[in-house]
């Protein structure tokens, strides 16, 4: 076989791609080896005899199991945790979601008629406040203050 490192020098340059990119019809090598000239190159590759291989490329199979396995759970222990806890979920985004959830369930509340509108606004500022731990927590208030209004 003959030396066809000058064809593939001036295929790549051509193509715009690296030499090992460059991809040679083994049926069309003669061709190839009398092409002399960048348009006689060109020539070939418009037949097809000279072709560039695709880029290879990092798989995201990999990363797509891994964030699967994370949405249930799965590889988030003690281990892989880089930051504090205040920085994986900042406290302000643990305090909007604690808010919306006590406003919703208050909301709820005062529209099935479980709680007045006066008890709710007074609820309602203490949420604000920060008195409640969660959801069960403003519950159990809540009991508590109907019970002693009944």
């Amino acid at each position: 076989m003959s030396d066809l490192s000058t064809q593939k020098r001036i295929a790549a340059a051509v193509l715009k791609c690296g030499e090992n990119r460059v991809w040679f019809d083994p049926e069309q090598l003669g061709d190839i080896e009398s092409a002399v000239s960048r348009e006689d190159i060109r020539g070939l590759i418009d037949e097809g005899a000279i072709k560039a291989h695709q880029k290879k490329g990092v798989s995201r199979g990999r990363a797509r199991l891994r964030i699967a396995k994370r949405s249930y759970g799965h590889c988030k222990g003690h281990g892989r945790r880089k930051g504090a806890q205040g920085a994986r979920t900042p406290s302000k985004r643990v305090w909007i979601q604690r808010i919306r959830a006590l406003r919703a369930t208050l909301r709820e509340m005062r529209e099935t008629g479980v709680i007045d509108a006066s008890v709710y606004r007074r609820f309602y500022r203490r949420a604000a406040g920060g008195q409640f731990r969660s959801v069960s927590h403003l519950k159990q208030n809540v009991e508590q203050q109907i019970g002693k209004v009944n």
